[in-house]
């Protein structure tokens, strides 16, 4: 519940590891949240208040048909959505209402430099961190200031953090160089950051991908929960050393490994493992669960998730 997330959060003896489910289950989840900015609109989920369209061949997230910056000159004239959306608190309200008793997020849903590539795409905006700085940092401005738009609206609402969804990672590195990254990024995210801990929240991040390089960099400007979503590339072992009791970390078993292909013993070893090295700092641990079907997830395998990460106690 609310008080056993803060106390994992600030590592202050949590009675057991909270858990986030992230996609269903919510009754059994000490973390719910609702998406205040609305990538997934319309009657089938397919349009983005920024005004891009999702293409699917599966039962996944899909991605951008085409971006909405045709050149790098476009971004002169290009603006950020109405924040008076119809409906954009609803589903964050409903899960206050509901679960009144549980951690409650503000998800900015897909956020900050992924917006940036939806936009624009993906190697337009790599060549414009080096061609084109001015026409990026007037997109960056427009893309991060409305989401601190967004975070002053929400305060009001009564929740306990902010949820970035940001994939800053490959599979072996960070997409662009960390002294890129400090140099043009870095500054946005501390001014997100000190906007949400000055409204009494938190900062939850995601990344996707091996970001190490750059987490001394996150815990330097604030954030609080660090979701690192692919844990089988990292040594977990080291993260522990050097970043444990630093800041909070949520891990899931890996998606791309255990928790599709293992059985319900190798996830609980899994589970054990990411508990010994990462939540033993008087707390700094949050689990996660997603079902994950689109990608090969059985139930049995959820379930072992779940289960997995609840009975853990300290």
């Amino acid at each position: 519940m609310r008080e056993q997330v803060i106390r994992a959060i600030r590592r202050n003896n949590p009675d057991y590891l909270p858990l986030i489910i992230w996609n269903r289950d919510y009754e059994q989840s000490d973390i719910v949240y609702g998406e205040i900015q609305k990538h997934f609109q319309g009657e089938n989920r397919d349009y983005s208040e920024w005004g891009f369209h999702w293409v699917r061949k599966d039962d996944t997230m899909g991605q951008p048909l085409e971006p909405v910056l045709k050149n790098l000159e476009d971004i002169e004239n290009f603006h950020a959505p109405h924040l008076a959306l119809s409906g954009r608190f609803d589903d964050l309200l409903r899960m206050k209402q509901d679960y009144p008793d549980k951690f409650l997020m503000a998800s900015l849903a897909l956020s900050g430099f992924t917006t940036l590539t939806f936009l624009a795409g993906f190697e337009n905006v790599l060549t414009a961190l080096y061609y084109a700085p001015r026409q990026l940092e007037r997109l960056i401005e427009i893309v991060f200031g409305f989401e601190e738009q967004l975070i002053q609206q929400v305060s009001v609402v009564g929740v306990d953090a902010i949820a970035f969804l940001d994939d800053w990672g490959s599979q072996s590195g960070i997409m662009i160089s960390p002294d890129q990254w400090r140099a043009t990024f870095k500054s946005y995210y501390k001014s997100q950051f000190d906007l949400v801990h000055s409204l009494g929240m938190f900062v939850y991040f995601h990344t996707c991908g091996y970001v190490y390089d750059i987490i001394p960099d996150f815990i330097d400007i604030g954030v609080d929960v660090l979701n690192i979503s692919q844990p089988n590339l990292y040594n977990i072992a080291q993260l522990g050393k050097d970043f444990g009791g630093s800041v909070c970390f949520c891990c899931p078993v890996s998606y791309q490994t255990t928790s599709i292909s293992g059985t319900p013993d190798e996830i609980q070893q899994y589970i054990d493992s990411l508990f010994k090295h990462l939540g033993q700092f008087h707390g700094g641990l949050i689990g996660y669960a997603e079902e994950y079907h689109s990608i090969g997830m059985s139930e049995e395998n959820y379930q072992a998730c779940v289960r997995g990460f609840k009975k853990l106690r300290y």
